[in-house]
């Protein structure tokens, strides 16, 4: 369901498929894991793959924003289908969590 990229102080992860309450465990363990070095500053979310998200899948990706903001770091997320995008708008992460375009996430490189 993951894959992951590190980068320095930055790491990318992909997510595919659902983000659902069937898997929104183990998405949070996988990334609990991921995020656990205090090195990690940036998590950058990866949505190229990801075709559904429910509620669960908000909780999971704000309970990652906020372990990173209490720490200093940043969160930012990238490709977001329709699906997605509409989600974010209407949670209101799309207020607390940027959306990087190909710009700013070269500029994070």
């Amino acid at each position: 369901m993951l894959q992951s990229i590190r980068d320095g102080d930055r790491l990318i992860v992909r997510l595919a498929g659902e983000l659902d309450h069937y898997c929104a465990q183990s998405v949070r363990r996988e990334l609990d894991a991921l995020i656990a070095d205090p090195a990690v500053r940036m998590l950058i979310l990866d949505f190229s793959t990801l075709q559904f998200m429910d509620s669960s899948g908000i909780g999971v990706i704000l309970g990652r924003y906020r372990q990173l903001r209490d720490r200093g770091g940043q969160m930012g997320v990238i490709h977001m289908n329709k699906h997605i995008a509409r989600i974010f708008h209407m949670s209101g992460m799309d207020r607390i969590i940027r959306q990087l375009d190909k710009g700013q996430e070269a500029a994070h490189a």
